[in-house]
């Protein structure tokens, strides 16, 4: 039984690729409506991968990646998520930093996640490292309709091959068709300002895909999700994407960012000598006027930052509580925390 249910779900990435959805909804949503998003910091398999710059996560490599690390790894995953609602999983779950469809199927059939019924959408990217982005999704709260990866490629810089941004659409409950976009943007290896133009790219092309979907539909029910490697006052969000502070008056062809509040209240989800939060959620004005089935909780995203996933540093600053360094396994979740948007009845 357990092989069919994987080649389904590897079946499933194909379906949606032809524009198919998977499955149709059987129930309406429930009261709470959660969507969530969790860099995970390099959920790895074991195997070593050719091509992949994946050494380090092998039973051989710097860490001693073994059978045991990484389902410890995959248990960690689950209890976080399942931590962000007391009562019902999350209905949507953005992910970044996963290796493969099989880490997924395993997050999701091994752990506290397998209560969820979850099903996957995920592309595998030409990022050097390996490294995805993908969704995790209810199947009957959740009917995708189509997907597809946009990849990210630099004129500037063509030997550089970076994960590609996750597109889909679907149908939440009977009603709200979403458009949903997961990001996880060039990094800031070698320095802010020189990395600076391949996330500016980043924006650009995810605002190129805004700007088509409001063009056909004004109206349409949007959410951003990724770790950007920018915080929210950042140029390459406030300018290039076009990213908002909400005002008073919210424009349905226009993007707002929810995390615009908590970052100058000084709020983050990772920790570099200060806090930062790359960790965010945008989404369409036509969801923050409470046009939808259900109604966003709160104009903020939320961050979960639970004790028991924090680390308490040699400034005494609580912080994620990583799994590892450059070459040295700590054991803890990720170096980030989640973050999620809660909609109700």
């Amino acid at each position: 039984m357990k092989m069919k249910i994987k080649y389904f779900l590897a079946a499933a990435t194909l379906l949606l690729v032809l524009g198919f959805a998977i499955t149709s909804c059987k129930n309406n949503l429930p009261d709470n409506f959660t969507v969530v998003f969790y860099n995970v910091e390099n959920l790895f398999d074991t195997k070593n991968d050719e091509g992949i710059r994946d050494g380090d996560f092998t039973p051989e490599g710097a860490i001693v990646w073994d059978e045991q690390k990484y389902t410890k790894k995959l248990h960690d995953i689950a209890r976080v998520l399942s931590a962000i609602d007391s009562v019902n999983l999350p209905v949507l779950i953005g992910l970044a930093e996963v290796e493969n469809l099989g880490v997924l199927v395993d997050l999701t059939s091994q752990t506290k996640l397998k209560a969820g019924n979850y099903e996957i959408v995920h592309f595998d990217s030409p990022d050097e490292r390996g490294i995805d982005v993908a969704l995790l999704f209810r199947r009957e709260f959740f009917t995708p309709l189509h997907a597809r990866p946009y990849p990210l490629t630099f004129d500037f810089d063509r030997d550089d091959h970076t994960r590609d941004m996750l597109y889909v659409k679907g149908i939440a409950g009977n009603h709200d068709t979403l458009h949903l976009m997961i990001n996880h943007w060039p990094s800031r290896s070698g320095g802010k300002e020189k990395s600076d133009p391949k996330r500016q790219a980043a924006a650009y092309s995810a605002r190129q895909v805004v700007d088509s979907i409001l063009k056909f539909n004004p109206f349409a029910n949007i959410i951003i999700m990724g770790d950007l490697n920018d915080n929210p006052t950042d140029d390459n969000v406030i300018l290039a994407l076009d990213a908002k502070r909400i005002n008073d008056e919210v424009k349905t062809v226009e993007i707002y960012n929810l995390a615009i509040n908590k970052f100058e209240h000084g709020e983050g989800t990772l920790y570099y000598k200060s806090w930062d939060l790359f960790d965010q959620i945008i989404v369409s004005g036509n969801i923050l006027n409470g046009n939808t089935q259900y109604k966003l909780n709160s104009k903020d995203i939320q961050i979960l930052k639970e004790e028991w996933m924090l680390f308490t540093n040699r400034s005494g600053v609580k912080v994620p509580n990583r799994m590892a360094g450059r070459s040295e396994y700590y054991g803890g979740f990720s170096d980030h925390l989640p973050v999620y948007i809660q909609f109700s009845k």
